[in-house]
């Protein structure tokens, strides 16, 4: 094990200059402190570092309304029309959280506030470009053909803001942008949603279950890329990984499974089952726990609300019973699998196994 003794060794004999030393060392930090508290297999997952982040995001949210409410006071009578004025509010407000990431992101390094301004980001440009480009008249006719654009800008800025930030939380929310903007504009050019269901089914008739799916897969490819980039999990290119497939699995699995789940017979639970533990294995072998509990948890969210029948609670009692297993047991299983696959998968640009 090279130590810190080594790389100052190596320095003065001028193996390494003083960068590429600092560089290596803040690589070693970022790889121990990702991993040293996590058992062997484990997803590195973090929300906060310290209870200082959390008080700082509640100085964010009071921020927030403060300034929100400070701006309206001063403004008074110069607020003729809306949209002037959410030019006016969002422009400085943009900036305003731009200069906050830039210390507490980039310079602090932190996580909660990272997720939180991001967020605050994302709502404060959809909020502007809707408020400065929609027509409300014609939202109130339900005609929303003026609404894909702004929502469009307001993710293109989103990018840009990850693009400086790095948040990986970021890139969930252009994730789910994405799907909002085609929905929106499915809905706009004559589609319906008569239930939520209607997002889901492909028994639906209207294309928005083939939307989501279509989505779903282009997401989960991405986040694909960012993980097979990272294998080892140590990097930010991992979390984001992790968030994307947290927004791809409802759109990806759930589309197939609510569709044969809505049958409720005997013989489309049972394919269902099978349906939902091929994506376990893909889960297995990808290593992410964070794509099947966000699949298997929104089936069994909307078959408890959505659908009925003894079937779909069957379904659920076996789901549970197979999470409870998976997780007591996964890097076992995960060893096994991977035993047994075929040459063509990238096995070297997946997390190793640990069993």
């Amino acid at each position: 094990m090279i130590e810190r003794d080594d790389v100052r060794a190596a320095v003065s004999s001028g193996l390494l200059s003083e960068k590429q030393a600092a560089d290596l060392i803040a690589l070693s930090d970022s790889r121990r402190g990702a991993r040293e508290n996590l058992d062997p297999g484990d997803e590195p997952f973090e929300l906060f570092k310290g209870f200082n982040e959390i008080f700082i995001v509640i100085g964010l949210i009071i921020l927030a309304f403060g300034w929100s409410g400070v701006v309206t006071l001063a403004l008074g009578d110069e607020i003729i029309d809306l949209k002037r004025y959410a030019i006016m509010v969002t422009g400085a407000g943009a900036v305003l959280l731009w200069l906050l990431s830039e210390y507490f992101i980039r310079k602090r390094r932190m996580v909660a506030p990272a997720i939180a301004l991001s967020v605050m980001f994302a709502g404060n440009a959809a909020f502007g470009f809707i408020a400065a480009m929609t027509q409300p008249f014609m939202i109130a006719q339900n005609d929303f053909s003026s609404v894909p654009l702004p929502l469009a800008l307001a993710t293109v800025a989103l990018l840009v803001y990850w693009w400086r930030f790095r948040v990986p939380f970021a890139m969930a929310m252009i994730a789910v942008g994405l799907f909002v903007i085609a929905i929106v504009f499915t809905a706009s050019r004559g589609g319906e949603v008569e239930e939520i269901s209607d997002l889901f089914l492909l028994s639906a008739g209207g294309p928005f279950a083939w939307i989501t799916l279509a989505l779903g897969v282009v997401v989960f490819a991405v986040a694909m890329t960012f993980d097979m980039s990272d294998p080892h999990r140590v990097t930010r290119r991992s979390a984001n990984g992790f968030w994307l497939h947290v927004v791809a699995a409802p759109a990806l699995v759930n589309t197939l499974a609510l569709s044969l789940l809505d049958r409720d017979t005997g013989g489309a639970n049972a394919i269902l089952f099978g349906v939902l533990m091929l994506f376990a294995v893909v889960a297995i072998v990808i290593d992410r726990r964070s794509f099947l509990i966000a699949a298997i948890g929104y089936i069994v969210a909307l078959a408890a609300t959505v659908f009925d029948g003894d079937g779909a609670a069957l379904t659920v009692l076996i789901l549970g019973i197979v999470l409870l297993l998976l997780g007591a047991f996964w890097e076992r299983i995960r060893a096994r699998i991977l035993r047994v696959m075929p040459g063509f998968v990238p096995l070297h640009r997946l997390p190793p196994s640990q069993a």
